[in-house]
Parts: structure tokens; C-alpha cells; sequence
């Protein structure tokens, strides 16, 4: 049995499976979210939950954020720190910008503990199953430590190079993927009105060149891909408000470094939209709407 105690703060759609595997692999799970749902799921799956976040580091070898921007990860690192009484390694796999990054680590290192970004990509399904894919920036000896975890959490895990870098890697990833669900939303209406099914266009497409992660898993047209959040009113899932979040980091990242980014500008631009029109807690793959309500 594992003799590290993990505390996992933010329990949510993605914090919560991920702890609940730690549990099943036999780590003690210390864990906090504000939402008392998500308090009660990780109760079930075995997370000892805490009242607050410095109960929940209290002891802990590790602490695992997942959360939903960078505001909130200084927040709990700062709690953190003041509770902590022994080094521990922060680990932050949420999507935040690379220099929040970066202060984040410079911030932990100064009380004596050490830091590494792992924001992650499979969604919902990847983290229930333990498949996702972790994009890691930091020292290689802090990975290592690590890197047992990962391997309970997820399938695959890049070191993508010093702090920060996994953050980068992760807002490249998610203005690809913002892209990719809604050319297949649009693909997917013209074949509709063209008579082609959903069925024969992803048998097509799924074993063909435009094959991706927006079709074979997160499909956005019901009775296709069972796991798909189309088959459940685009419960979340990967929430548009969190692609709004991710675009407009891959945006900042752009400007300050003069790429330009005319498809990923777009697509920030049309999940804003989205977001706006009342769709922010829906899984994003509901730019379907958008696209059938754009009837010409």
C-alpha cells in the first residue's frame, strides 16, 4: 500500500475522479471543494474531506490542484503554505496562464516546498477511467516523485520542460481542440443537410483524416459515442465557460508573444458568444446549437 497522503483540493468534475483512483490505489486522500455535491461524491468514493483547504494539507506528502483558473490556485497555495509544516510538492493540473505558472512555483519554493504544473487533457471520461494525459513543466527529480501518481491518474505523461511549460503546452492543445469542435459541429450539420446520418458520417470520418478527439469522444449529436455529454443535454463534460477560460489565456499568450492566431481568435470569439447567449454551463460541444440555429 501506498504511504503518502495525497491532498487533493477542487473535487469537482475532474478533481473528484482523479482523487477517487488515488483512493482505489490505495493512497490516503485528504481532499476539499466548496461545493457540498462534490464534497458528498468524494465522501463515497473515500476522500477523507475536510473543512477547509489547511485541514486538508495538514500532513500531506503531496497536494493535487484542480481548479478552475489561476486566482484560486494562489489563493489555496497561499492557505497551503501557512498550514504546511513539513515540505510537500504542489502539483496544479489545472489550465492556468504560464506566468501564474511560474509565481505560483516561485511562491512554494519560498516556503520551502516545490512545484510542478501537470494541467491535463481527456476530459470527464479520461479522468474517471485514469487515462488522462498529463503535459508536465518543472524539475525532473519533482516529476519523478510524482510520477507514481500520474501513473494511477493517467496513460501518458510529457515533460514538457520547466515550469510553465506544461501550462503552454496544455493552451496550444485546448485552442486546437476549441477549433477542431466546432468545425465538426459545422461538418456534422451540412452532412445533415446534405441526408448524410450522424451514424454513417462518424463511421466515415472516425477512420478517416478528419478523425479527432471532438468526434470519437466528444461527439456533439446524441446516439453516437455512448460516453459523449450529447447524449446527456451536454451535462459537462468540458464546460464553455472553461474553453471561453482557456481560449482567452491562449489569446493573452498570443499577443504577448506576436503569433497570430486567426482560427484560434475565431473560435474565442464564437465560444464568447456562446457563453453569452446562456450556454456557459453546458459542455462546449453544444456550439452544435449555435451552428443549426445559423440557418441560412
Amino acid at each position: 500500500m501506498p504511504n503518502q497522503t495525497i491532498a487533493v483540493i477542487g473535487l469537482g468534475n475532474m478533481g473528484g475522479p482523479m482523487a477517487a483512483n488515488l483512493v482505489a490505489a490505495g493512497y490516503t486522500v485528504q481532499g476539499f471543494d466548496v461545493v457540498p455535491a462534490a464534497q458528498e461524491a468524494a465522501k463515497t468514493a473515500g476522500v477523507q474531506v475536510r473543512t477547509n483547504v489547511g485541514e486538508a494539507v495538514t500532513g500531506a506528502d503531496v497536494i493535487l490542484t484542480m481548479l478552475p483558473n489561476g486566482a484560486l490556485v494562489n489563493q489555496v497555495i497561499n492557505e497551503a503554505v501557512e498550514a504546511l509544516t513539513q515540505p510537500a510538492l504542489f502539483i496544479d493540473s489545472s489550465t492556468i496562464a504560464v506566468e501564474e505558472a511560474k509565481t505560483n512555483a516561485t511562491l512554494a519554493e519560498a516556503h520551502g516546498h516545490r512545484y510542478i504544473d501537470a494541467p491535463v487533457s481527456g476530459g470527464v471520461v479520461g479522468a474517471a477511467a485514469g487515462t488522462l494525459a498529463f503535459m508536465v513543466g518543472g524539475a525532473k527529480e519533482d516529476i519523478a516523485k510524482a510520477s507514481p501518481l500520474f501513473d494511477v491518474m493517467g496513460r501518458n505523461v510529457t515533460h514538457c520542460g520547466d515550469v510553465g511549460a506544461g501550462e503552454a503546452a496544455k493552451l496550444c492543445n485546448n485552442m486546437i481542440l476549441g477549433v477542431q469542435q466546432i468545425v465538426i459541429a459545422e461538418a456534422m450539420v451540412l452532412g445533415e443537410r446534405l441526408g448524410l446520418s450522424a451514424q454513417a458520417f462518424y463511421d466515415v470520418v472516425s477512420n478517416s483524416t478528419g478523425a479527432c478527439w471532438a468526434l470519437t469522444v466528444n461527439c456533439p449529436v446524441p446516439g453516437v459515442v455512448a460516453a459523449s455529454p450529447s447524449n446527456h443535454d451536454f451535462q459537462p463534460g468540458f464546460a464553455t465557460d472553461l474553453i471561453v477560460k482557456d481560449l482567452g489565456l491562449a489569446m493573452q499568450a498570443a499577443e504577448s508573444t506576436g503569433t497570430e492566431t486567426q482560427m484560434g481568435a475565431q473560435a474565442a470569439e464564437r465560444y464568447q458568444q456562446l457563453a453569452q447567449a446562456g450556454y456557459g454551463a453546458k459542455d462546449f460541444g453544444v456550439i452544435i446549437a449555435a451552428v443549426r440555429s445559423n440557418h441560412q
